[in-house]
């Protein structure tokens, strides 16, 4: 089947590299830094194991990233743009990045050069793995001969369905970048307490702590449980996976975890139904190397 467009994602999405080729996805990196000086490009000149290494490595040290530029989002529509073909661009949450901004603004730097141009760019109100779930949706659409114009309505359609339900190994990197007071009314200062957060509507919101990681992880899977039981979810309609930075072996447990817990609620899912994709720097440098959670979204079609 022919398809209509071509899908372009920055590297909020944390599609792993292979997938991201094999599903024709592409993506434009953010830059991240761990002295403020030397800026590498996520995904391209620095690796998630290499992040990885150098934020274990150096705990003292806080990276940060910076968004993709006007240009760099330009590069990216300008080949498209000249094949005569037409784009969906899928751009992490506003309340977290500007990246959305700079892609707007490459389509009206674009348009101005090409007047006849298709640039759709959407704000996924999602980032991380769970805006991986959200470019996916967007791939099956793509491939089953969808229209820029109808997948966009669809996936609006479904954007404010998406969840991620997760716990941090502690506080360091929320502070550090900014984004504590959204927990800090639960967690707080608190001694020895861990934060289980909600991220919904593009913003994360306090859920509950824990004095241990297994009550963090339990209560994100009682979260979970919650929110497809409000929904009355029905598998095969909705795409969920598990997110992790450093701990992969702690990843696949969780992800058992998870099953057993929506056995119990009668959501009958498969361990192959259920990816696990690493967070990459762009969220990170947020959520700490330690980062580890469940998202969930409901399919486009």
């Amino acid at each position: 089947m022919e398809k209509q467009f071509v899908l372009i994602s920055d590297s909020s999405c944390d599609l792993p590299a292979e997938l991201a080729r094999e599903k024709e996805v592409r993506v434009v990196p953010f830059y991240v830094t761990f002295d403020g000086e030397q800026y590498f490009k996520e995904g391209v000149e620095m690796s998630g194991e290499e992040f990885y290494e150098r934020a274990i490595g150096d705990p003292k040290t806080i990276p940060k990233t910076s968004m993709p530029s006007i240009q760099d989002f330009a590069d990216a529509f300008i080949p498209v743009v000249k094949n005569g073909e037409k784009v969906v661009c899928i751009c992490i949450s506003t309340k977290f990045s500007g990246s959305y901004d700079s892609a707007r603004n490459a389509r009206e730097l674009v348009l101005e050069e090409y007047p006849d141009a298709c640039i759709a760019v959407i704000d996924a109100r999602v980032n991380t793995v769970l805006q991986a779930d959200y470019v996916l949706e967007a791939v099956r659409l793509r491939d089953q001969g969808f229209s820029p114009e109808e997948s966009v309505e669809r996936l609006l359609a479904i954007r404010e369905s998406g969840r991620i339900f997760f716990t941090v190994g502690n506080l360091d990197y929320l502070i550090a970048g900014g984004r504590i007071g959204k927990v800090a009314s639960v967690a707080g200062s608190v001694l020895g307490l861990r934060p289980v957060i909600t991220l919904k509507e593009g913003e994360i919101f306090a859920s509950g702590v824990g004095r241990s990681r297994r009550s963090t992880l339990s209560k994100c899977a009682e979260l979970l449980v919650k929110y497809v039981k409000e929904n009355n979810a029905v598998p095969g309609e909705w795409v969920l996976d598990i997110g992790y930075g450093a701990d992969h072996e702690e990843a696949l447990q969780f992800r058992e975890q998870i099953i057993t817990a929506l056995h119990e609620a009668g959501f009958m899912i498969r361990p192959e139904d259920i990816p696990i994709f690493r967070i990459g720097a762009a969220i990170a440098v947020h959520t700490g190397p330690y980062a580890l959670g469940v998202t969930i979204l409901k399919k486009a079609v």
